[in-house]
């Protein structure tokens, strides 16, 4: 990690207030980290400990997950395109890189795609497949994958704590995502073991009340033509299937990586490899003073 310690911001944005931590680098250019979900953050510091030896980084908990209370409102797409917004103003950042993972990675396209003056560069890390009926095809690839990974019981039990967690239930969806973890790492990792510090900050109200705003937005618009750079990668076993040409179809120009021997978390599954990808896409310099 950075030999600067960093500093912690609690940023207004509406009536949410976003938990932000700030790898402060003077005249570097910034990049920005969105996390999974939503409401499921997943640890971004792999990624941040290469970014910071070349950059200014900003990570945020979403608005109403972990650390960034939310009472009362909304989750509406346009909100979190206003959160964007708001930690760019706190700092004074005009144009910015944007790296997504995951549900981050969609947030990321919705975002370029509103406001594509902004976009250094965007790498989509996993990223999900899109808005409406994609993102329901991207939620049954999601639930297959669980169910051949979980077994009959393990299954079973998913299925009641998501429906604990659809009643509002922290506990019952930090469980869930416990055995997702699982799930993700049990073709690297057979001894792994999710902890109750990686699922801590899961949170029940924005998986339940972003997922109706995510069906009803529009479809995101192919971009023959993208003005900056797009990096996307998947993992060979990534938890999305066909759904995932949407992506590739959308940034024809991008760069477009398979990882083998990974999965949904690729930079834990074959770290070599995505650090690699990561260096040379942001042309960090592997011994780079931070």
């Amino acid at each position: 990690m950075s030999s600067m310690s960093p500093s912690i911001f609690l940023i207004e944005s509406g009536s949410s207030k976003l938990f932000t931590v700030l790898y402060q680098k003077h005249e570097a250019e910034t990049v920005i980290l969105l996390h999974g979900g939503p409401g499921v953050p997943m640890d971004l510091a792999p990624i941040s400990e290469q970014l910071v030896r070349g950059y200014q980084v900003i990570a945020f908990d979403q608005r109403g997950t972990g650390r960034s209370p939310a009472i009362g409102a909304s989750y509406a797409i346009d909100e979190y395109i206003k959160d964007l917004d708001a930690i760019t103003h706190h700092f004074d950042v005009n144009e910015f890189h944007l790296f997504g993972h995951s549900w981050g990675g969609l947030y990321a396209q919705i975002y370029a795609e509103k406001n594509p003056q902004r976009i250094q560069s965007m790498f989509l890390s996993s990223p999900s497949s899109g808005t409406g009926e994609i993102w329901k095809v991207t939620e049954s690839e999601v639930m297959s994958f669980n169910k051949s990974h979980s077994g009959l019981l393990g299954w079973s039990m998913m299925g009641v704590k998501s429906l604990l967690g659809m009643l509002g239930s922290d506990k019952a969806y930090q469980s869930l995502f416990k055995q997702v973890l699982e799930n993700y790492n049990k073709d690297f990792d057979s001894s792994f073991s999710a902890t109750e510090a990686m699922v801590e900050n899961v949170r029940a109200e924005p998986i339940n009340k972003t997922r109706p705003h995510i069906l009803e937005y529009q479809p995101l618009k192919d971009v023959p033509d993208c003005q900056f750079p797009v990096m996307i990668t998947y993992g060979q076993k990534d938890i999305y299937g066909e759904s995932k040409k949407s992506v590739r179809n959308r940034f024809p120009k991008a760069t477009f990586i398979e990882l083998q021997n990974a999965g949904h978390i690729a930079w834990k599954h074959n770290n070599a490899e995505f650090v690699r990808i990561l260096i040379e896409f942001y042309q960090l310099e592997q011994n780079e003073p931070t």
